[in-house]
């Protein structure tokens, strides 16, 4: 993630579905890896959040995000929403490198349930090379080892030239010893990812709920 995405389109479909999700699932905790790089001078990140139909308490956090610019305010995510969760920032003084990886990813907590959101500037590792915009499935398997059985991962993935059905079938083959789900809208797709069958039933659950009222699709 870069500072200049705060608050666009992307963000609103990202907040507005999370905070749903985390009280669907009554977690305690939304565990955000906000992966950061630095800034670039491309347009990326100047889109209206309002092109994603949010709640109107979500459209004006992301309003605040796009002034301010500061990655602590989305500590007040579940009080704009008056969710019971709380959100906490993993690591956000750390840029991720393709050198610091390992550290970048230690610390998480085995004792509670939770929603942990990953959000790298692309997604998932492509097939070939990968840089500090990617998470790796290596990546993954040491968040899984850390968590508990029924913690979500949820990957933020930008569209890659090919339909989100086609490329959530081949994430989930890469995936191998793990259970997900998926969501899309536009041109950003969020996969979910447990160590437990039952949860991700009750994700993909949640997410046929939200598609009620939003402009998105599931991927079962």
């Amino acid at each position: 993630m870069k500072k200049q995405y705060l608050g666009d389109s992307k963000d609103s479909f990202k907040w507005d579905y999370h905070d749903f999700l985390a009280e669907e699932l009554n977690y305690p905790v939304l565990n955000i890896m906000l992966m950061m790089t630095p800034d670039d001078e491309s347009n990326d990140g100047k889109t209206d959040p309002a092109l994603f139909r949010a709640r109107k308490e979500i459209l004006d956090f992301c309003e605040d995000l796009r002034k301010e610019r500061i990655v602590d305010l989305i500590h007040s995510l579940p009080g704009r929403t008056n969710s019971n969760y709380i959100v906490n920032l993993h690591n956000n003084d750390l840029q991720i490198t393709n050198n610091n990886r390992t550290t970048y990813f230690s610390g998480l907590s085995h004792k509670e349930d939770q929603l942990l959101l990953l959000d790298p500037d692309n997604g998932f590792e492509p097939e070939q090379s990968y840089n500090e915009k990617h998470i790796l499935y290596s990546d993954l398997s040491y968040i899984l080892e850390q968590i508990s059985e029924r913690s979500v991962v949820s990957v933020f993935q930008h569209f890659r030239r090919k339909a989100f059905t086609k490329d959530f079938a081949r994430i989930k083959e890469r995936l191998t010893n793990y259970h997900a789900t998926a969501i899309y809208w536009h041109s950003l797709m969020f996969v979910a990812i447990s160590k437990s069958k039952c949860t991700i039933k009750r994700v993909s659950d949640a997410n046929e709920k939200y598609s009620k009222d939003n402009p998105v699709k599931v991927i079962a």
